[in-house]
Parts: structure tokens; C-alpha cells; sequence
């Protein structure tokens, strides 16, 4: 695979930082850079007003990006910046990837996410790049495999 530089919006909760270490490097170790324009502990957002964040500091992120993905763990359910990201990305007509946390064991998805994802994939790094790159839709496991119906379910309680 040859070396591909992308801009990426990484959608995520703050305790999940670390784990953006973890993403960038697998998918720099299968042939892919990404350019995060992400708000993270080593890029901090100082504002408080949440209209100020949205409109003046997240939206045009956004729109710098082909693709929106979705770092999902147990709690990213409950957070009310990642469905408006995940929403506004998909008013944007942005790529919108889920990519379940490393060692994840399937958990319910954010609402939007359920509602907007164009895939949601496992953690390996042929996958994530694949999604993010068009080549894959649909959704997997966290350990790749296909989803069951009731898996399905299970993640976006429909």
C-alpha cells in the first residue's frame, strides 16, 4: 500500500485521548497519515461558550476534512459534542466512520453515529483505511466479523 495523507476529524471523548495515539499509529503503520483536526489534550480547546465551540472551533474543523471518524467506546454514547459532530458532518455530506476502540467488545453506538455512520469497523488497520478511503460500507464487529441482526440491534438500539 502506498503512503496516503488524509484530513480526519477524529470524533471522540476526552478520556478516550490515548486512544488516538493508538489509531494514528496503527493506521501510520498499515500506510496512512492522517492530519487530525480533532480537539485532544495536545490540541486543547480554552473556550466555554458551547455556540463558540460548535460554530467557531469544531464546524470549520469539520469542513476542512473529507472524513469524520467516530473513536467509539463505552461512554461515547452519552456525549452530546460527538452526536452533534457526527450530525453536523453528515449536513457537511462528510465520510462518517465508527472505528470500535482497541479491544472493544461492541457497545451501543452514539445516536447519530447508528443513525449516519457509512461504516463502522474493527480494529485493524486494512479496515479503518479502507472506510475512511470509500472501499468499505456497512458495519463489522469489533473483531471484524460480519453483524448479526441482533448485533445490529444491539449497538444502535433500534
Amino acid at each position: 500500500m502506498s503512503d496516503q495523507i488524509k484530513n480526519v476529524f477524529v470524533s471522540h471523548i476526552s478520556e478516550d485521548d490515548a486512544g488516538l495515539g493508538k489509531l494514528k499509529g496503527l493506521l501510520n503503520a498499515n500506510g496512512m497519515t492522517i492530519r487530525d483536526y480533532s480537539i485532544s489534550s495536545d490540541n486543547p480547546n480554552n473556550a466555554h461558550s458551547e455556540n463558540y465551540i460548535k460554530s467557531e472551533i469544531l464546524a470549520p474543523r469539520i469542513q476542512q476534512c473529507s472524513t469524520v471518524v467516530v473513536y467509539v467506546s463505552p461512554e461515547t454514547k452519552d456525549s452530546d459534542y460527538v452526536n452533534w459532530e457526527i450530525e453536523y458532518a453528515h449536513k457537511a455530506d462528510k465520510r462518517i466512520v465508527g472505528v470500535w476502540a482497541h479491544g472493544e467488545a461492541g457497545c451501543e453506538l452514539p445516536e447519530a453515529l447508528a443513525k449516519y455512520a457509512d461504516a463502522v469497523v474493527g480494529w485493524t488497520g486494512n479496515s479503518i483505511i479502507d472506510a475512511i478511503n470509500g472501499d468499505i460500507d456497512g458495519w463489522q464487529n469489533p473483531d471484524g466479523s460480519s453483524p448479526t441482526p441482533r448485533q445490529i440491534k444491539r449497538y444502535s438500539c433500534a
